[in-house]
């Protein structure tokens, strides 16, 4: 059952709907409205979010927040769509589309930019395919906990506003409570959107949507020689560096499908994802990757293979000749690796208290690494203890291959002449105290499924300064007991 028009609730906020997407071919999306829900909750609000969207959250009453927030109060200018795309998931090519998610409209921010507000878990689409629509509540919240912890640690990604509880039951293996996430985004334009209308053979369309992609994220490419190659160009940048940004603070993305790529280089989907405690190349925590093949060290060969799949979808704007058109196609992908492994080393330099380039730089920072690997050593406890000076922590004295490395780590900083405090300042800006540690966002979930929201607004309040050393955040630093069982997350669906 839809929602309702509800006249009874202000949703006058401060909303600016411009509904650009809407007005691109119809084949991309379908008129959408979110399905009713007997008894909204408030679970969480975004007040700090909503701030600098310029949308006046205490405008709402409880029941106002509730009703607007899952979907029974439409407000003015909105324009509900689901939109369709295809994907390659786990490599294999599916048509898709929003399942379970609904844009509300583009609103149109203080600082001029343009951001998509989106349900999801609001019911079912055109696009559901045989799916509920629905979501449970536990996957919403660990949605907004951990993409609120990426802001926070600068790393580019989709936001969470609003969570609400339905008051309907969801079941997948079991009954759960009902859930809406209120998503913020630069867009939710995906690689699997220019291969859906790839997949059709719809070149028109296509054009259309790339010229739409450029003007509203990558300007600069429209005045290149070649736009759609200048465009691909500097989505594979955005996307390399991300992955790098990714990488550096040990999170792992569970489904990277070309789905789930955003073309705007935001992190997207928050299901089966987590951080490492001990730090494990092959680390998988999504329960449906049986073979790995989005684990912590696919992650860049991953990119680059989506990458390739977004350059299928492009061909056709690349050059009349499809020749011509792999081969320019060819070459910039064929730089995705060298921009990776540049990205990643001066993020490493950071990480290290570096701030010149050196040769050997890199094989340093791979040293340490492997050691890590070796001695399951934590991956933020080690940087920060680096940075802090506790490394007389991470390792016993005995142990003579980490000896080795700090020695020479230490002279690599000598050799720029500045002090070891220097070099740690730089370091405690590159590496966090506090990441969601798995059992910690457990603990939150489970307390809020009894309804106790304590728990969750003090991990929010610590993953809000990452950076900062504060002595009441210390339960949030130690890793899962080494006892305790593989940590496995799943997508919610």
């Amino acid at each position: 059952m839809a929602a309702p028009m509800d006249s009874s609730v202000t949703t006058d906020i401060g909303w600016r709907f411009d509904n650009s997407y809407a007005r691109l071919p119809q084949r991309l999306f379908a008129q959408a409205r979110p399905a009713y829900a007997s008894a909204p909750r408030v679970m969480l609000l975004n007040t700090g979010l909503a701030d600098a969207l310029g949308l006046s959250l205490g405008a709402l009453s409880p029941d106002g927040a509730a009703a607007l927030f899952s979907g029974q109060a439409i407000p003015a200018g909105a324009q509900p769509i689901a939109q369709a795309y295809a994907g390659h998931q786990f490599g294999g090519f599916t048509m898709l589309g929003d399942g379970r998610a609904i844009l509300l409209g583009e609103h149109l921010a203080p600082d001029g930019s343009r951001v998509d507000i989106q349900f999801k878990g609001s019911g079912q689409t055109p696009y559901s395919r045989r799916g509920d629509g629905r979501a449970a509540l536990g996957p919403m919240l660990r949605e907004f906990v951990i993409s609120e912890a990426m802001h926070a640690l600068g790393i580019p990604t989709t936001r969470s506003l609003a969570v609400v509880a339905t008051g309907d039951p969801v079941y997948r293996e079991e009954r759960l409570k009902g859930a809406v996430l209120t998503r913020v985004a630069a867009s939710h334009l995906r690689v699997g959107t220019f291969e859906f209308l790839a997949a059709h053979g719809d070149h028109v369309a296509l054009r259309a949507l790339a010229d739409y992609t450029i003007k509203r994220h990558y300007p600069a490419a429209a005045n290149a020689a070649n736009p759609y190659l200048a465009f691909y160009q500097a989505v594979l940048e955005r996307q390399m560096a991300l992955i790098v940004q990714w990488q550096l603070v040990g999170f792992v993305h569970g489904v990277m499908n070309t789905d789930n790529m955003s073309i705007a280089g935001e992190t997207i989907d928050y299901g089966p994802c987590a951080f490492m405690d001990r730090y494990d190349p092959g680390a998988v925590f999504s329960s449906i990757d049986a073979y790995g093949r989005y684990a912590y060290d696919q992650q860049p060969l991953i990119a680059q293979w989506n990458l390739a799949r977004f350059a299928d979808a492009l061909l056709p704007l690349l050059d009349p000749v499809p020749d011509k058109a792999i081969e320019l196609a060819t070459e910039v992908l064929s730089s995705a690796g060298a921009r990776f492994d540049a990205h990643w080393l001066a993020g490493m330099r950071a990480k290290l208290g570096l701030s010149n380039a050196m040769p050997g730089d890199d094989e340093l920072a791979r040293e340490l690494f492997m050691w890590m690997h070796t001695a399951a050593a934590d991956f933020t406890n080690t940087f920060r203890a680096l940075a802090t000076g506790d490394a007389a922590l991470l390792a016993p004295a005995s142990d003579q291959r980490f000896a080795a490395w700090h020695a020479r780590w230490r002279g690599r900083i000598a050799a720029e002449g500045v002090s070891l405090e220097t070099a740690q300042q730089r370091m405690r800006a590159a590496s966090p105290v506090i990441i969601p540690r798995n059992q910690r966002v457990e603990e939150t979930l489970a307390a809020a499924e009894q309804d106790d929201m304590t728990v969750m607004h003090r991990l929010l309040e610590a993953l809000a300064t990452p950076y900062d050393d504060r002595p009441r955040d210390a339960a949030y630093l130690s890793p899962a007991p080494e006892d305790s069982e593989r940590y496995r997350t799943f997508c919610g669906t």
